[in-house]
């Protein structure tokens, strides 16, 4: 069985999640701040809701695979095939009424990426790729999604959540990046990544993420003919610093002014 297989099972997790936090949206929901990390983390009942609908479906219907969830945790990971869940990326625009989040669907085969989808129900879209490909259905309609070519830092749009998530060091590299930059412009979470697979954002630069943010997007990004890795260019399912580039000259000069290189004008 290979991944493609699990592409209609996908859809129905993301209807079922869109299904059950779309009431919460825009709502006088109770905010939880989760304990142990640096800063404000919110977490919410549709979190938690959508993934304890999504951990369901997949228990009836794989019972053998894997599960690693934002909001309850990891089982059976040393399965074949791994389901990774985030339910609400970006809960706090979700709790600011914005529409800058997305639910995160990622399937890992032997520990690799193979199928992923974002999900934002609001906006009606869904983003899908399985490494080779990636597509879009929405309000516009279905069509694939292809990264834009650019020649350098001095054409590109580049996103990151906020430089205020990065510590000191991270964040002064980061802003050797922004100073070169074309523009740079905050926010988005995985709706930024999206953005590099669809041709409108050049470079995506984060830190500090778990693999339930980036196990979904990879696929996408790569398949729509992008690159994703760690500042250090290694493999970026496990998370920490990503650099996300819809074209390999931005992505390298990226990679070397985070590690404090030059590059020529």
């Amino acid at each position: 069985m290979t991944a493609v297989d699990f592409a209609a099972f996908i859809e129905r997790l993301a209807t079922v999640s869109g299904e059950t936090i779309l009431p919460f949206f825009r709502t006088a929901l109770a905010i939880e701040d989760k304990p142990g990390k640096r800063g404000f983390d919110p977490v919410t009942e549709a979190d938690r809701a959508a993934e304890a609908a999504m951990r369901a479906l997949i228990h009836e219907m794989f019972p053998d695979h894997g599960i690693i969830g934002e909001e309850y945790g990891s089982e059976h990971t040393d399965a074949e095939y791994v389901w990774v869940l985030d339910p609400i990326d970006g809960t706090k625009s979700f709790i600011s009424g914005m529409p800058a989040w997305g639910t995160l669907i990622g399937l890992a085969r032997l520990g690799e990426p193979v199928f992923g989808m974002m999900h934002q129900p609001f906006a009606r879209e869904r983003f899908t790729g399985d490494g080779a490909a990636a597509w879009y259905r929405g309000p516009t309609g279905d069509r694939d999604l292809r990264v834009r070519p650019c020649a350098g830092l001095q054409d590109a749009v580049l996103f990151t959540t906020s430089p205020r998530l990065m510590n000191a060091a991270d964040r002064s590299a980061f802003e050797r990046v922004e100073e070169l930059a074309r523009l740079s412009r905050y926010g988005g979470d995985c709706y930024a990544y999206c953005m590099v697979a669809a041709g409108h954002v050049d470079l995506v630069i984060e830190t500090e993420l778990k693999a339930h943010d980036v196990m979904a997007l990879i696929p996408i990004v790569i398949g729509a003919g992008g690159i994703m890795t760690t500042w250090e260019n290694g493999a970026p399912q496990h998370g920490g610093r990503i650099v996300a580039a819809g074209d390999k000259r931005v992505h390298a000069e990226a990679l070397k002014l985070l590690r404090g290189q030059t590059v020529s004008s």
